[in-house]
């Protein structure tokens, strides 16, 4: 089973949320259990300004088992088709591109997605398993 990591989770991890951060350590420990954690450079990029240092987010990244994946040109072309699908429903692009980038490279190199789901994850990414740590159970599981 391999797992994709979206930044919501290892933010919540990180800065010991409230709110999420012990259901995210939960799903991420189960997960690491069940087999391979990745993440991609979108999530590298969106967590190293909390950690602000090169060597402290390689000795997170190992800590926790989390391996880089990189992206190739299907996953990034697949987050257009459905960034396009997102902009054409009225959408707005501000925000969304790294979101949709995570999605399609959990779809072509991971069994599910490790991610806080903000509606669309669900919506676009339909055969993607998504786990979100703050449901009871893995959906699909």
């Amino acid at each position: 089973m391999i797992t994709a990591v979206d930044t919501s989770v290892i933010l919540d991890v990180l800065i010991d949320d409230p709110d999420f951060g012990c259901l995210a350590e939960t799903a991420l420990r189960k997960a690491g259990t069940e087999g391979k954690l990745t993440v991609c450079a979108c999530v590298l990029a969106e967590i190293y300004p909390t950690l602000g240092d090169r060597r402290i987010l390689e000795e997170f990244l190992a800590d926790w088992q989390l391996q880089f994946s990189a992206m190739d040109v299907e996953s990034a072309v697949l987050a257009g088709e459905y960034l396009s699908e997102y902009l054409s429903r009225g959408g707005k692009a501000h925000r969304v591109v790294p979101d949709f980038l995570i999605g399609a490279h959990a779809a072509a190199t991971a069994d599910r997605l490790l991610a806080r789901n903000r509606g669309y994850l669900r919506d676009y990414f339909e055969s993607l398993e998504v786990w979100d740590p703050t449901e009871p159970q893995p959906r699909g599981s």
